[in-house]
């Protein structure tokens, strides 16, 4: 064969004619993607995400399929093929549909990958349940009892009884391994970062900090560490020997340490602690009860401060007599099943919506409604005053009108509906605010003011958890606290942290509970949910026992057989999700009509899902060229276009024992059901 001269990105080759630019540039190192390219069939060029310009036409060229000539002048990598690149690769993602991860893991707030987990407590290894876990989820005995499970409320199972009891699968895999593990860690690198606040999101920080090789002390103002879990959830949600079980694992993984009694801007200052660490991250959490915006509400008792003070107080108390407790989160759930443990015979909840609206968990509700509290819906404060040592709270009753800023019907105030009503005790429970101290900067809402990319608040601080999102869940702190530690890693290394793109292609509404829009790899039956073990009513008025008992590990495996699976099964090998990434593509760029195609799961290992199908023609050239077969080809023409069995048949059980097709399938359309 003759020689030639070729460049590609300013780097001369000379090289064999009767090369493609793609052949001649991997042979020499340099990487172009190719969606339908395969080395073992004729070419296809129907993708374009190979594309390269030549500099001396101006044209740009697919790579694998345009050959090399004498003298060329190519260009891979420049801004010009990088956006060519991300437009096909939008293009294709605007046809392509199906979710690349399960909704459950979109929906966790950090992204843990829960098929996986439950997979694995399917199969009664724990063990590497709680290893899958740990990655995203420093906290799992806790987040295993006190999440609001927001990957529940996406499980695709709610299509056709109940959601799996996903969480349960971190507190059984917790509360099994956790004494006896520990993290594979690295020595430590020197660097040390000084932490305020040992809550969830302080303790979130060290923890990702210390899979770096990064040394961390945690300073917090409470005589224990633990935040919001020690002194704002109940004992009955979150028993304290538990939290401090799991903090203990803290002081095993060694570079940690934890001082108490360290409030900032008291006894703490800032400056010094920018002196005295590489880094300063901030997670001071939002301990300020919010107002009722009622006449007299300095008269009542705010929800988190009332509960602090009992935590404080070894969870017990006065009794509070009547209580009223005005609200709908969590918090006020937890107020008022505090209070029927104090002894308290009559406790009411106060909310201005219905129960519809009512932010609180459902489960808390119903809990609450079992042990004895009473509901108030459409009901809100006017205002409250004291009278012969009772408080007399005046109401006015409400009526739900257009959708406010949250997307809930805004309740109106009805005229002339004004009402009193007698109590002991009355407890704000609306909210939380963030006091922040005067040397951190602050936004609107008092929060602390962060760069949203990498969580830093000024040269060395950084900051996360509800003082910066405002309040929220534990999961949802720990989830802004990992990023937090990622953009301390990257100022540590003087780089400039951005998250990671990641992309989750979807039909448009991959929240969707329509039994036509999942792909069903198993033949799945109606199975009841395992029903949570409750203590006995009666201890779970007059006492502070843990009211739920852990799942047992048949339960649990039990449960994981209920798992859809719904995940995309090439999640992990997909080349267009890999280059939409790398190139920045998205499915929504390019909008428009999308072709909807049944899916085919006839064949006992084998499913071919159409919609995932980029209509590279690689299947039907391996089928053709390398197995010697036709079972494959392209069935009608332009936008109908889709890749179809021959005659419709179903594929034969001989393909079990091949593969091909599958092997050289870019994206997943073609899968072995089987997840490994």
């Amino acid at each position: 064969m003759p020689k030639i001269y070729i460049t590609i990105d300013n780097k001369s080759f000379t090289v064999e004619s009767g090369k493609t630019i793609l052949e001649v540039a991997r042979e020499n190192g340099i990487q172009i993607p190719a969606l339908c390219y395969h080395e073992s069939v004729s070419h296809n060029t129907s993708c374009f995400v190979c594309v390269v310009k030549d500099t001396k036409s101006g044209r740009f060229l697919p790579s694998c399929a345009a050959m090399a000539n004498d003298g060329m002048v190519i260009e891979s990598e420049s801004e010009e093929v990088r956006d060519m690149r991300q437009t096909a690769l939008n293009l294709l993602l605007s046809e392509h549909t199906g979710d690349c991860e399960a909704p459950c893991t979109i929906a966790c707030p950090a992204h843990a990958r829960v098929e996986e987990y439950v997979r694995a407590g399917r199969n009664k290894n724990m063990l590497e349940a709680l290893k899958i876990i740990k990655q995203r989820i420093p906290l799992p005995m806790s987040i295993g009892r006190v999440c609001p499970r927001f990957c529940e409320k996406d499980c695709r199972r709610n299509v056709s009884d109940k959601p799996i009891a996903i969480n349960d699968f971190k507190r059984l895999a917790a509360d099994m391994h956790y004494e006896s593990y520990l993290e594979d860690l690295p020595e430590l690198n020197g660097k040390k970062v000084g932490i305020v606040g040992a809550g969830p999101g302080g303790l979130a920080i060290a923890y990702f900090l210390r899979l770096h090789g990064i040394a961390s002390d945690l300073y917090d103002k409470m005589p224990k560490p633990g935040g919001m879990l020690r002194y704002g959830i109940p004992e009955y949600r979150l028993p304290k020997k538990i939290l401090d079980t799991e903090i203990a694992h803290f002081d095993k993984m060694g570079g940690i340490t934890i001082q108490c009694g360290q409030k900032l801007g008291d006894n703490l200052d800032l400056k010094e602690l920018e002196h005295k660490y590489d880094a300063v991250a901030i997670t001071i959490g939002s301990w300020k009860p919010s107002p009722m915006r009622a006449e007299g509400e300095e008269l009542a008792k705010g929800g988190i401060q009332w509960l602090e003070k009992i935590a404080l107080n070894g969870w017990s108390g006065e009794n509070p007599g009547k209580t009223i407790v005005i609200g709908g989160g969590n918090t006020a759930m937890d107020c008022v099943r505090t209070s029927v443990r104090l002894g308290s015979s009559e406790v009411y909840c106060y909310y201005r919506r219905t129960e519809k609206e009512m932010p609180a968990e459902q489960i808390e509700i119903d809990e609450a409604r079992e042990e004895g509290v009473n509901f108030e819906f459409l009901t809100a404060p006017v205002r409250l005053s004291e009278k012969n040592g009772k408080k007399i709270l005046t109401c006015i009753r409400m009526e739900l009108g257009e959708p406010d800023a949250s997307g809930r019907r805004r309740p109106v105030p009805i005229n002339g509906s004004e009402f009193d009503v007698e109590a002991d005790t009355v407890i704000a429970a609306i909210g939380q605010q963030t006091i922040a101290p005067d040397c951190l900067s602050t936004n609107k809402w008092g929060d602390i003011d962060v760069n949203t990319e990498n969580f830093q608040m000024a040269d060395k601080i950084f900051s996360a958890g509800d003082c910066v999102s405002g309040p929220a869940t534990v999961v949802e702190a720990v989830a802004g606290a990992r990023r937090a530690a990622l953009g301390i890693i990257a100022y540590l290394k003087d780089e400039q942290f951005k998250e990671s793109y990641t992309i989750n292609v979807s039909r448009g509404h991959w929240q969707s509970l329509r039994s036509d829009d999942l792909v069903y790899l198993r033949e799945i039956r109606k199975s009841d949910r395992q029903k949570s073990h409750l203590i006995p009513l009666i201890e779970r008025k007059t006492t502070f026992k843990e009211v739920t008992k852990t799942f047992t590990l048949d339960e649990i495996s039990t449960e994981g057989e209920r798992c859809f699976e719904c995940s995309c099964t090439a999640k992990n090998d997909c080349k267009l999700k890999d280059f939409s990434e790398m190139y920045n593509a998205h499915p929504e760029a390019i909008t428009g009509e999308k072709r909807r195609y049944d899916f085919d799961t006839r064949h006992p290992s084998i499913i071919l899902d159409r919609n995932k199908c980029v209509k590279c023609g690689i299947c039907v050239k391996v089928c053709k060229e390398v197995v010697n077969q036709s079972l494959l080809g392209f069935k009608y023409r332009g936008f109908e276009t889709h890749i179809s069995t021959a005659f419709g048949n179903v594929l034969p059980q001989s393909c079990s024992d091949c593969g091909k097709c599958i092997e050289a399938c870019p994206v997943g359309a073609l899968d072995w059901k089987q997840k490994s």
